[in-house]
């Protein structure tokens, strides 16, 4: 969800191109594009960077990802830990994520902390439209759809099974929100929903509640989750994944939850907006028999991750509410908050399946 941009194009490439030429010296940023909405989690800055290196001249796209200085749609955003994640992902393993670079902790240059990464070419699914309704995803082959979906699978499987202590993910854990994985992702995701909006929330605390009372076991040890798992945060290349993005959601927990997520998503992306699924995308029963393979064991309970899913999902389309209201764009009657293709959705997944 976009919010208006208020940056100065030129206040923002001046400093921006001091800070940079304290790291490349004598750098200069001949294009900065400051996008004219930008979301609530963060803000993303374009630019190229043109500087002389062995006696010759380079030039480089580079993204900036600014840590949220204004609105936020999470109560505690975790930009920091996104930035180190990414650095370890990109240095130490073969997830694809973009070439990340340097890493600003003040927010004397941008307004908020900010890191800078290489820019990656490509196409992203796009949320709105959703892609199954409209955009690039609806005018390529059904082979390529397929691609894009077996190929992320591939990824997220990848991801699971790394090895949390060698790597020293351990800073994905959220302690105070009890032990990794359903206590305290229950825990959280409460909290959050009484932040995000102050309205009624019924099929949301309908949701929490049966969660409570039918959580199930996780035996085996935490792993590195993704936490926003789907195709939209994949930029691609001809149905090929050149990088996956936004980690800012990343935790520690059951496999489960983020292959659920994979699924919730593109099933509110069809089904949620009153759309068929384009044809190419793989059935969710053939996802979950792939994925069990990739991953080396059947999955557990995943009529219960659904829910989950769907529950986190309207946590944060609350929070979206709250902000257009805020911002003036639907009335603060309005019953969007609570009632939205998530919740509406997730209504039917616990009437069917609770």
């Amino acid at each position: 969800m976009p919010v208006p941009d208020q940056r100065d194009p030129e206040v923002t490439r001046t400093a921006l191109a001091d800070w940079l030429g304290e790291r490349l010296p004598g750098a200069a940023l001949p294009h900065l594009e400051t996008p004219q909405t930008s979301g609530f989690s963060s803000e993303t800055l374009m630019f190229d960077a043109e500087w002389t290196e062995d006696g010759a001249r380079r030039r480089e796209p580079y993204v900036a990802r600014v840590a949220p200085a204004n609105y936020q749609i999470f109560p505690e955003p975790r930009f920091e830990e996104q930035y180190r994640l990414m650095r370890i992902l990109d240095e130490r393993t073969d997830i694809p994520v973009p070439p990340i670079r340097w890493y600003e902790p003040s927010d004397g240059v941008l307004g908020a902390p900010f890191f800078v990464m290489g820019r990656i070419d490509g196409q992203v699914p796009t949320d709105m439209p959703p892609y199954h309704m409209d955009g690039w995803v609806t005018e390529v082959a059904p082979d390529e759809r397929a691609a894009m979906w077996w190929s992320t699978l591939e990824i997220i499987a990848r991801l699971h099974r790394l090895d949390v202590q060698e790597l020293g993910l351990g800073f994905l854990n959220m302690p105070a929100w009890g032990a990794p994985g359903l206590e305290q992702r229950l825990n959280y995701y409460e909290h959050y929903l009484h932040w995000a909006y102050k309205g009624p929330q019924d099929t949301a605390l309908k949701a929490l509640e049966w969660l409570k009372a039918n959580r199930p076991d996780e035996p085996d040890p935490p792993v590195a989750l993704w936490g926003d798992a789907r195709i939209g945060n994949v930029i691609f290349q001809s149905g090929v994944p050149a990088a996956v993005l936004d980690w800012e959601t990343a935790m520690l927990g059951a496999p489960e939850e983020d292959l659920a997520w994979f699924m919730f998503l593109d099933r509110h992306h069809s089904e949620g907006v009153g759309a068929a699924r384009l044809d190419g995308f793989p059935p969710y029963a053939g996802t979950i028999a792939r994925y069990e393979e990739l991953l080396g064991r059947p999955v557990r309970d995943m009529p219960y991750y659904e829910i989950l899913s769907g529950f986190k999902f309207s946590v944060i389309m609350a929070r979206i509410g709250q902000a257009m209201i805020d911002f003036g764009w639907i009335d603060e009657e309005s019953d969007f908050p609570y009632n939205n293709n998530c919740t509406q959705l997730l209504a039917r997944i616990l009437g069917g399946d609770a």
